[in-house]
């Protein structure tokens, strides 16, 4: 197996990828939208108007000659060629980083191992297990998914179209029943039927229980509205799902699982992709994983939180509904309000366009504090820029003391022994960060 590693928002030559040809080929120059129709599975969901990732980012892109990574991570693979995608944030071989996010913001366990070796297949069929209870509980907000079937019967309570043929061959000599098939709108449909399939491969794993039990309700009423459930209808019920996509907006939760619940079935005995020509593999957003994760340090109660992702909180410039914005969070305090912005990218980055973005915000509602968040490498320093007032022209410009943006790091341990060591840091990290925002 050929093997090569990454980092997120870097350049590469042409010549660093000599041992895995085929896979940067395949890769290279495509969108993120077009590579999760050939089945790379992005989470979160791809949307067109998401200010951070969007279905016309690249992985890698050619640009002079040179190799640019993206912004996200995870792991691709296409036959005996892998590709590991890591923070830009880790030091050496150990993506500490990539792992410790994935631990806070999706629950996933210590058992994901950033290398790319013989289990690299493993690990990110894993990563497609731990995404189901999320994936779960959001479509299931909606209430169970419930369509027209159409089921066929033998008996003699007869309520829909009779089958002469199945009847023939079913009820002679006739014993007073009669073949016959109704459309019925129900619960126990190819949909549900595709999640507690699932729900039962996973209960397998020796991890299973611990995943579901995250979700222990929404899984009892999958399981109770399936009461037809037949362990041998799994690959019949998979096919009728790949022919039948959820397409109803309304139901774009049920997309997003349905389409989870796929992978993780197909790839039952951790072949993720069909022959050696399929690409795969599991990608996440450094950007969102990043915003979910410094919220989580925040107070919950002196922030809101909008989020574009899932359209929730959406706010607006202007009147009229004009001017849809996001900003990342938003404090509640109205007489000293704070706005504040997560980056994914080194304070070096964080430029004009950065700047504007965040005084727009601030204008709007009506906050002379605000924050870029950030990780944090060299020192974590706070530095703080005063608004200016005057202008150039008429010899007058100067500082104003009472609006002003902060950049405030996060320190990232750079030369932790052992993840365990690596926690231990970074929690000291995060405690003096929470001191500085959790004002």
């Amino acid at each position: 197996m050929k093997s090569t590693s990454i980092k997120d928002n870097n350049s590469y030559s042409k010549e660093y990828f000599l041992e895995t040809p085929h896979l940067i080929n395949a890769i290279a120059n495509k969108t993120l939208g077009q590579l999760e129709s050939d089945g790379i599975f992005v989470f979160p969901e791809l949307l067109k108007d998401a200010e951070d990732i969007t279905k016309d980012q690249m992985i890698l892109q050619i640009i002079d000659d040179k190799y640019w990574s993206g912004n996200v991570m995870g792991f691709l693979g296409l036959g005996n060629e892998r590709l590991a995608i890591k923070s830009r944030f880790c030091s050496g071989n150990n993506d500490y980083l990539f792992q410790y996010l994935l631990e806070k913001v999706l629950n996933f366990p210590n058992i994901v191992d950033l290398e790319t070796n013989a289990e690299h297949n493993d690990r990110m069929f894993i990563m497609l297990l731990f995404l189901f209870p999320s994936y779960l509980s959001a479509a299931m907000r909606k209430g169970i998914f419930k369509t027209y079937v159409n089921k066929k019967y033998n008996d003699d309570n007869v309520k829909g179209i009779i089958d002469i043929d199945r009847h023939i061959k079913t009820n002679i000599p006739f014993v007073g029943n009669i073949a016959y098939h109704q459309r019925e709108h129900t619960y126990d449909n190819y949909l549900i039927q595709l999640i507690r399939h699932t729900i039962e491969y996973i209960r397998r794993k020796p991890y299973g229980s611990n995943i579901l039990l995250r979700v222990k309700d929404e899984v009892n009423l999958i399981v109770n509205a399936t009461e037809n459930y037949q362990l041998r209808d799994r690959r019949k019920i998979i096919a009728e799902n790949k022919k039948n996509a959820v397409r109803h907006a309304y139901f774009h939760e049920y997309r997003k699982l349905q389409r989870l619940c796929i992978l993780i079935l197909q790839n039952e005995k951790h072949q993720i992709g069909t022959g050696t020509d399929k690409i795969y593999g599991i990608l996440f957003d450094g950007a969102w994983l990043w915003e979910e994760y410094v919220y989580s340090l925040l107070n919950k109660d002196k922030y809101y939180h909008p989020m574009n992702k899932v359209k929730k909180g959406a706010q607006y410039l202007f009147s009229g509904s004009i001017g849809r914005i996001y900003p990342d969070f938003i404090g509640k305090d109205i007489n000293h309000r704070i706005i504040a912005d997560a980056k994914y990218k080194p304070v070096d980055n964080i430029g004009n366009k950065d700047y504007l973005q965040l005084l727009a915000y601030m204008i709007r509602f009506d906050s002379k504090r605000s924050y870029y968040l950030y990780p944090e490498i060299g020192d974590a320093n706070e530095t703080v820029y005063l608004l200016n007032e005057g202008m150039s022209y008429e010899n007058n410009v100067k500082a104003r003391n009472d609006v002003f943006i902060t950049k405030l790091g996060l320190l990232i341990p750079q030369d932790a022994e052992s993840y365990k060591d690596f926690i231990h840091k970074i929690e000291k990290s995060e405690d003096e960060f929470k001191a500085h925002i959790n004002v």
